[in-house]
Formats: C-alpha cells, sequence, structure tokens
C-alpha cells in the first residue's frame, strides 16, 4: 500500500499487479520484499532494541516479523502491508503517538513496564540509539551521542545552512540532538539512495545515476560530498542520503536533505593532520570532479563565519582553533583544487 492505494500485491512471495509509478525504488530494482522489509527494521545490534522487542512482547524477533507487527509503516513514507480482505486504513496504521521513545532512546526502566503500544520505533533503522517523539504536533528524531559527536553533527549542519546547502533541520536539546522530520508527517516519501545503487558508493557512479534524474538533484549530491570532504565525514553511505518522491505520481522530486553527520569532523577524536596534506577524501574528491569535468566552488567561507557557528554552540571543552584550522585549511585545498579544475575545462572548450 501507498496511503490507501494498493500498488502491488504479493502471493506466494512473489509482486503482482504492480503499479509501477508508486512502487518503491528498492522493489523497482530487485523485487525483493523480504529485503525491503529487512532494511525497514530497527538495528537488532542496538542494545535497546532488544529491550523494545522485549518489552512489546514480540514472540518473534527476526526483522521481518518485527517490521510486519506494525505492518511495516515508518515515519517518512506512506509504504505499508496489509492482508487480503482486511478493512484496515493508512489513518488507522500511521503512528499518531509513540510511548516507548525512552525506552529506545535510553533504555528507560519505567518505560519497559508499559502496555504493549504500536511504536514507530521498531522502523526506526540505524545504529545509534534514537527515538522518534512528537512534538506540537512534528514528529523529531532524537539521536544519543558524546559531546564531540554532537558538537559535529550540529556544526556540520550550520555550516551547510551558511554555505546555502540544504540541510535537514537540527538543534540541541537536553543533551540530545534532535532533527526534524523532513518529510513533514510523509507528505512525501523518503527512500534511500541504496534504493537505486544498493552499497555502491563510488563519487561517480552515483553521480551519473543523480544526473540521470535531474541536473538539481546532481548539484544537491555534489554539494553533499563536498561538504563531506570539507568536515571529513567519513561515514557517508547508502543509507544516510537519499531522495524524496511524490506520493501521489511517484516522481523523484528533489534529493532529500542532507543528514546524519554525527560521524564526522572530530567525532573520533581531533585530527593531527591539521594541513589536511594526503587527505583521502580531498584526494576522492579531486578524482570525482576531474573525471567528471564538473565546475566547482564553495561559497565564500571565513573565520567570523566558523567562529561564529561555534560560539552559538553551548556544547564545553571544544578545542575552537582545532576545528578552525582543520575545516579552513580543507576549505582551501578544496578551492584550489577546483579553482584548477575550472581553468582546464574553460581551456577546453
Amino acid at each position: 500500500m501507498s496511503s490507501d492505494s494498493i500498488i502491488a500485491e504479493i502471493k506466494e512471495g512473489k509482486l503482482t499487479n504492480i503499479n509501477e509509478k508508486l512502487l518503491p525504488l528498492y522493489l523497482k530494482r530487485t523485487g525483493d520484499i523480504n529485503g525491503w522489509l529487512a532494511i525497514r527494521a530497527i538495528d537488532e545490534h542496538r542494545a535497546n532494541s532488544r529491550l523494545l522487542k522485549k518489552a512489546l512482547r514480540l514472540a518473534e524477533k527476526d526483522e521481518i516479523s518485527t517490521v510486519l507487527s506494525v505492518n511495516a509503516v515508518t515515519i517518512t513514507d506512506t509504504y505499508w502491508f496489509k492482508e487480503f480482505n482486511s478493512d484496515l486504513s493508512y489513518n488507522q496504521v500511521k503512528f499518531k503517538k509513540n510511548y516507548f521513545d525512552k525506552l529506545a532512546l535510553y533504555g528507560d526502566i519505567d518505560s519497559f513496564n508499559l502496555p504493549y503500544s504500536r511504536t514507530p520505533e521498531l522502523t526506526n533503522t540505524g545504529s545509534f540509539e534514537k527515538c522518534w517523539k512528537l512534538e506540537d504536533g512534528k514528529w523529531w528524531l532524537f539521536k544519543k551521542g558524546s559531546n564531540t559527536e554532537l558538537f559535529s553533527e550540529f556544526f556540520i549542519y550550520k555550516l551547510g545552512e551558511a554555505l546555502g546547502y540544504k540541510m535537514a533541520n537540527y538543534n540541541l536539546q537536553d543533551g540530545f540532538i534532535r532533527s526534524e522530520d523532513f518529510t513533514q508527517n510523509a507528505s512525501v516519501n523518503f527512500e534511500s539512495a541504496y534504493s537505486l545503487v544498493a552499497d555502491n558508493e563510488d563519487y561517480s557512479f552515483n553521480y551519473d545515476i543523480m544526473k540521470n534524474i535531474s541536473d538539481d538533484v546532481a548539484k544537491d549530491y555534489i554539494n553533499m560530498i563536498a561538504l563531506d570532504t570539507l568536515c571529513f565525514n567519513m561515514d557517508r553511505h547508502t543509507h544516510n542520503y537519499g531522495f524524496l518522491r511524490d506520493i501521489k505520481t511517484g516522481e523523484i522530486l528533489s534529493l532529500a536533505p542532507n543528514f546524519d553527520n554525527n560521524i564526522a569532523l572530530i567525532s573520533r577524536g581531533y585530527s593531527k593532520n591539521l594541513g589536511r596534506d594526503n587527505d583521502k577524501l580531498i584526494a576522492l574528491f579531486e578524482e570525482f570532479i576531474k573525471a567528471k569535468q564538473i565546475e566547482f566552488s564553495f561559497s565564500p567561507l571565513t573565520l567570523e563565519i566558523l567562529k561564529n557557528i561555534i560560539n552559538g554552540i553551548q556544547i564545553p571543552d571544544i578545542d575552537e582553533d582545532n576545528v578552525i584550522k582543520f575545516v579552513m585549511n580543507g576549505y582551501h585545498k578544496i578551492q584550489s583544487i577546483s579553482f584548477e579544475q575550472t581553468n582546464i575545462i574553460q581551456q577546453l572548450m
């Protein structure tokens, strides 16, 4: 189902009567029902995932059974499953509350004793302890992290905004970082890049896919990996970027706003390579823009902009000088490479 529209029937594990326009991209690519269900499941390696399944008295705790226990519903898209001859509607199965947010986020002991209730936590993916909370009619994703992880994610969000990029909306709250549901309660469908490219993280391969969708999607992809390069995001993978699709037509509208930057910058410690010499991410970005003959340039970035961003983040014991030197030196190296590439392209024209 997509909302209350039937988009496919599943009989004996096979898709039939398919509405190609609305079918999830992963199923268009593979036809693998079980694989699609599995990637919607909460990460079973998260400690609080095990607590959650036990508290909800799930008899079967495998990924597919877990997802189907809530009809495969998620916060960020309109897809779900129902049995033949069922009278269920999308309004009945979509999430309107979450009593198990505290259990999912930090293993709250009192939440363990709550009676069964449908919860979006069973389809809340990713390896970090996190939860969905409904506040003032909006869903927010709360995530745990160390001070350096929280700083890195929030700093990169503010830096992306300063550079004019499309960023998911983040803020810090009570020792956690939270991000606003950028689908606005599934008014559009989010689908990860994995749906189209599987595990292939190669920049050129991804760029060709994006370019085939639209020039705007390709441009946003370049901006995303440029910011990854600038802030040394080692953890960009095909599940933490993706597309927004029209729920009525299935059209890919845009790349989703940039999100999930907590394993970057200083999250794993302060780099000793402040000059960004022999930086692998810079080398990969240079190789990419040269291979695809792409003209790229950052918007102006100054020490004042970086200092203002850092001064607005109330997290203690951050080495401001280290962060500024690391980012600014990366900025100058990438700009130099981009300037050289632009001159080469213009000479070939």
